[in-house]
């Protein structure tokens, strides 16, 4: 009875979901990027199966929504990729809630990842997963709290082990090799 009960609601929601593929393409189609009704059921059930992999339970509309709108103007999706880069985001996001002991919003997660996704990773979603959102975790199961006050900006160079540009080293190589 439990079971056919949950089958029902899952029924009902998949079908709510794929009425939203019309919103969601109205507001993705200026970024060149749509999904068809096979795509958006496609979502659906990874979305199902990423949830049942990480043990989580989503209510009301879930975080598709959400990632479909922060991430429909990167300048790394493109209709190409738009399908396999939701779906992929999908799991990462239900990795790490699970991962960071859902200590941060769905908005500070999602946040984190689309600015690091662009800035740091270049849309390279191996390196959003296993490093940028690897550490990010790693701060906040041990007490890092900041993404609280930024929700979720700015936070990855406090918690980068790469070097970055360093101004001052570019601008004695230049006086170096131009002006001595």
């Amino acid at each position: 009875m439990e079971k056919q009960i949950f089958e029902l609601l899952t029924e009902k929601r998949q079908k709510d979901e794929l009425a939203l593929l019309d919103a969601y393409n109205q507001k993705t189609e200026k970024f060149g990027l749509t999904l068809t009704e096979q795509e958006a059921k496609e979502l659906i059930v990874r979305r199902n199966e990423s949830l049942k992999k990480y043990g989580r339970v989503e209510f009301g509309r879930g975080i598709l929504d959400k990632i479909v709108y922060n991430f429909c103007d990167s300048q790394y999706v493109s209709q190409d990729n738009y399908l396999a880069v939701l779906t992929r985001l999908q799991d990462i996001f239900y990795h790490f809630k699970n991962e960071s002991q859902d200590k941060m919003t769905d908005d500070e997660l999602l946040n984190f990842m689309r600015q690091q996704f662009e800035s740091v990773c270049f849309g390279d979603l191996d390196y959003l997963e296993d490093t940028c959102l690897e550490r990010f975790a790693k701060a906040v199961r041990e007490g890092y709290q900041g993404f609280t006050e930024s929700g979720g900006f700015d936070e990855y160079e406090a918690l980068s082990e790469e070097k970055r540009w360093d101004d001052e080293l570019y601008q004695s190589v230049l006086r170096e090799l131009f002006w001595e």
